[in-house]
């Protein structure tokens, strides 16, 4: 599939006066009812500020949250700043007369689409009804592009359907690291091997090397023999796959642990029986700077630590080094760039992706739910 082949917000002939339905990509962390952390609403703002400077009614929905409860008030509130956004509330009788009653320009934001639980359940219904309060449709929320939601795959029945700058972004991005530029290095954290695995097995022949970190290592570490202690491992039998033969496969040479009775950095085979792994050790980022200086291509997905607990050396150190890099640079999950973020990096990378699953979907399968319910309308 050719990038050219994507349907872009731009191709719209003519937008003043015309109700545009923007699904956009708003599930930000909140904290004490504000907003902590600003990255996907700053990606959405692009699509927003055209569609307001070529006189379209803009109807912005997303979601928010794993809870349907949560609320995308506090969202508002920046929107309202920045794009002088008005309230819709949940979706309603009356939200058809608000969105008929925009002027040009105008941004109306409604409440969290995830309150309707048919939004999860890709009901038909809930598309259409949505569908009726526009003339068009744009997907900017590619973070959200791998879920079959009634507000991702199923406006594109109803209504003529484009995506949006930021879509674009992640999709032309991405899509270049499919084909690395040699040589190249993937880096893949976080949990769930499981879910993971393809995606590494797949990416072994494409990149010149590959490192697993974060407790996805745990499992190649037990399957080799090695002491994991009480560490967090998956029910993944690994002895058929050839993850744990291929000479470019690079794991950690040495790991944080945690116990009761404190944090010890040693190499992995002296993890002992009380301690659980939680990052990787200062020498495995030193391991890893030949190869990051020698990149073309550096893919990185997840974080090498445990975020929860406070383990963030081994993803801030790689961050560091990345930046210091000259590789075409391509960073995705929500820990992973909050890091680069916190450490004001993002400057120094060529891509940060919005999405976390959805990134790992479309690597693995080259689409994206939403993008074939775009293109097969």
């Amino acid at each position: 599939m050719s990038i050219s082949k994507l349907p872009s917000f731009e191709d719209i002939s003519e937008l003043r006066g015309k109700k545009v339905l923007l699904r956009a990509g708003l599930n930000v962390p909140v904290k004490d009812g504000k907003v902590a952390e600003f990255f996907r609403i700053e990606q959405a703002l692009p699509t927003i500020k055209y569609l307001q400077a070529e006189g379209a009614k803009v109807i912005v929905i997303g979601h928010i949250g794993r809870a349907p409860e949560e609320s995308l008030e506090p969202v508002y509130e920046v929107l309202r700043d920045s794009v002088g956004a008005k309230w819709g509330g949940e979706l309603s009788s009356q939200t058809a007369l608000l969105a008929e009653g925009l002027g040009e320009g105008e941004v109306l934001l409604l409440e969290n689409v995830r309150r309707d639980p048919r939004e999860v359940k890709g009901d038909d219904s809930l598309s259409a009804e949505l569908a009726d309060l526009a003339e068009v449709y744009i997907n900017d929320a590619f973070a959200d592009s791998h879920r079959d939601h009634s507000s991702i795959v199923g406006i594109p029945k109803y209504l003529p359907s484009y995506f949006g700058a930021s879509f674009i972004k992640e999709y032309t991005a991405l899509s270049s690291a499919l084909e690395p530029t040699k040589p190249s290095l993937f880096v893949i954290g976080g949990a769930k091997f499981e879910t993971k695995m393809p995606l590494i097995e797949k990416f072994s022949s494409r990149y010149t090397q590959v490192f697993i970190g974060g407790a996805l290592v745990n499992d190649v570490f037990k399957a080799r023999g090695l002491p994991v202690g009480k560490s967090l491992t998956s029910d993944i039998d690994l002895t058929k796959s050839d993850i744990l033969t291929k000479s470019n496969i690079i794991l950690p040479v040495d790991v944080i642990t945690s116990s009761p009775s404190g944090r010890r950095t040693v190499k992995p085979e002296e993890v002992r029986e009380d301690e659980m792994i939680m990052d990787v050790g200062p020498a495995t980022i030193e391991m890893l700077s030949p190869y990051i200086t020698s990149a073309s291509t550096i893919l990185w997905n997840g974080p090498l630590g445990n975020f929860e607990q406070g383990f963030v050396d081994g993803t801030e150190g790689l961050a560091k080094s990345i930046a210091r890099s000259q590789a075409n640079s391509i960073v995705g999950g929500g820990d992973t760039v909050a890091s680069i973020n916190g450490l004001h990096l993002d400057d120094d990378f060529s891509f940060l992706s919005t999405a976390g699953g959805a990134m790992l979907t479309f690597l693995e399968t080259g689409t994206l739910p939403a993008i074939e319910a775009v293109l097969k309308r």
